[in-house]
């Protein structure tokens, strides 16, 4: 009962795109306009799929597209963002002008959490994994070693606004703003 097949599997191509495709694709569009993706590929002289050609169109051809490395403004960004957000890549991508939800989603899963890790955050809570010293205050062996390397300090971040309490709307707002991280000091 679904919905009839896009293209017929038999007479499509698949695999990487060519120039000449891509060139009738970007074509077409011009002069035609986006949608239709069902019936773009026969329209435009293509043997793909629409599903094939709509997204080689968004996330490869569109002239709007930012390419390129990201910035450390772009990488604060992402990150106060998923910490508002979560997974929803498409609305972190909205804010991001040129940038996609896949390109963001990519990045985040091969850069963003490592950097995030190796700064002791975890990367979906956004809260420190580095736990603070828990021995009672008088304890009577002094020569037990501790088994986080960083007894004395943990990194708490820091995002409260000016009325000293933090709510979705401050995060959102302060989306330009840098993350400070501020070291404490346990005794």
């Amino acid at each position: 009962m679904g919905r009839s097949p896009c293209c017929e599997k038999a007479h499509s191509n698949k695999g990487a795109w060519t120039k000449e495709e891509d060139q009738l694709l970007i074509d077409y569009i011009r002069n035609h306009g986006e949608g239709s993706w069902r019936s773009l590929p026969k329209s435009a002289g293509l043997l793909r799929c629409g599903k094939s050609c709509r997204l080689r169109w968004i996330n490869y051809l569109r002239p709007d597209l930012k390419r390129g490395k990201f910035t450390d403004s772009e990488d604060q960004i992402i990150v106060k963002l998923h910490s508002l957000f979560g997974n929803k890549w498409s609305l972190i991508a909205g804010k991001l002008p040129g940038r996609t939800d896949n390109e963001i989603k990519n990045y985040w899963n091969t850069h963003i959490k490592r950097k995030l890790l190796s700064r002791g955050i975890d990367p979906n809570t956004h809260h420190s994994i580095i736990q603070p010293k828990t021995t009672p205050f008088h304890s009577r062996n002094r020569d037990v070693k501790p088994t986080c390397p960083h007894v004395n300090a943990y990194v708490k971040l820091n995002c409260a606004s000016a009325s000293g309490t933090t709510t979705d709307e401050d995060l959102r707002l302060s989306v330009d703003r840098d993350y400070k991280f501020e070291v404490w000091t346990v005794s």
